[in-house]
């Protein structure tokens, strides 16, 4: 049975990085690239970050209803192909999503067994310094995105787990050990290795309440919609 695995985070949050390490680890395991209507940024490729279409083509897609979920983001156009879905049920593989608590929400509301996973960083201060480090985005930009992440890290009560990436290594073993957790339930019933399955149970969103409460009284703005 394919587990399908939500992971969404805060723009500049190192989710990237962390799937793609993840990625590297874990067999088995199918990742579905996003659709945009956006332009590519800084050294993206189609069909590694995004497949980036046209407004008639996303449009058509929607038509078509060929997405899992689908969003309007800041004048962009963002959706998760379903084709993806099916491959990795064909293929008895997992799949793990990388998308926005918008389609999060979309996606929780028609497949309520997929498993959540948020992304934060350690405070507001640790988002601005990687968000300028990457330099991608002007002055406006950048504020704008912290302000998003402020109302998305709101809605972390609607994830099954929060992982914090303040370093990078422990981010990635804790990562996997979720995936991996969440696949021992379904083949072995949840039998395994216990130090996994604890480190597991630690980033359970009910054990990291604390943490999150923290991380929020760091972000002073105001929220607006989201961006992806």
């Amino acid at each position: 049975m394919t587990n399908l695995f939500i992971i969404s985070a805060p723009s500049g949050s190192g989710k990237s990085t962390l799937v793609e390490k993840v990625r590297q680890i874990i067999g088995d395991l199918d990742f579905s690239i996003s659709y945009t209507t956006r332009p590519p940024r800084g050294n993206e490729q189609n069909g590694r970050e995004y497949f980036f279409v046209s407004r008639d083509r996303f449009e058509e897609m929607r038509r078509r209803d060929d997405f899992l979920e689908s969003a309007d983001v800041f004048g962009n156009c963002y959706g998760t192909a379903k084709c993806f879905l099916e491959q990795a049920q064909e293929n008895e593989h997992d799949l793990l999503l990388d998308i926005d608590v918008q389609g999060a929400a979309q996606i929780k509301r028609k497949l309520p067994q997929a498993i959540s996973i948020f992304i934060l960083p350690p405070n507001r201060t640790t988002l601005e310094q990687r968000l300028r480090h990457r330099s991608l985005d002007k002055e406006e930009v950048i504020q704008r995105r912290l302000v998003t992440a402020s109302g998305e890290i709101a809605k972390y009560q609607e994830y099954d787990y929060i992982l914090v990436n303040d370093r990078l290594d422990e981010s990635v073993e804790a990562l996997k050990a979720i995936l991996l957790a969440e696949r021992l339930k379904r083949t072995a019933k949840g039998e395994g290795d216990k130090k996994l399955l604890a480190l597991a149970e630690r980033c359970r969103r009910t054990n990291m309440e604390t943490d999150v409460e923290s991380i929020r009284r760091s972000f002073e703005q105001t929220a607006v919609p989201g961006a992806r």
